[in-house]
């Protein structure tokens, strides 16, 4: 093969069967995966929360209200008065529950948003729900 370095089509074929993606490359490609994919739902669920503190502030401003919004690296608790919503993740499974004895499960979903055994929500919508359910 002229210009290439490799004296033969089969030097060149050794050479680079070392690329293919098998043994500690392939596990370092899907450990770097996996990583993203957790990483990802780390910025989804901080997401979350913001759109919470948002919305919770936004259904406040007519009154003097204001709920809290606490952020942990796998859960976010939100408070108005005596009212609660307590959301926990484990990688891209949350679950939800509330004061009133309500709870569920959700998942994040890569497209950022909220599955259920019901169907998807967009994200922001269900935080828009939540917000408004606590700022009564």
């Amino acid at each position: 093969m002229k210009g290439t370095g490799f004296s033969s089509y089969e030097s060149f074929k050794l050479d680079t069967r070392g690329l293919a993606p098998e043994g500690n490359r392939f596990l370092s490609q899907t450990k770097l995966a996996e990583q993203s994919g957790d990483q990802l739902y780390v910025e989804l669920w901080v997401s979350l929360a913001s759109l919470l503190r948002s919305y919770t502030a936004a259904h406040g401003l007519n009154g003097d209200r204001q709920a809290t919004v606490e952020l942990g690296k796998d859960q976010i608790t939100v408070r108005h008065g005596n009212a609660w919503l307590d959301l926990k993740r484990n990688g891209a499974h949350v679950t939800w529950s509330r004061d009133d004895g309500q709870n569920g499960m959700l998942e994040l979903t890569e497209a950022g948003q909220l599955r259920s055994n019901t169907g998807e929500e967009e994200m922001d919508m269900a935080a828009e729900s939540w917000a408004r359910e606590m700022m009564r």
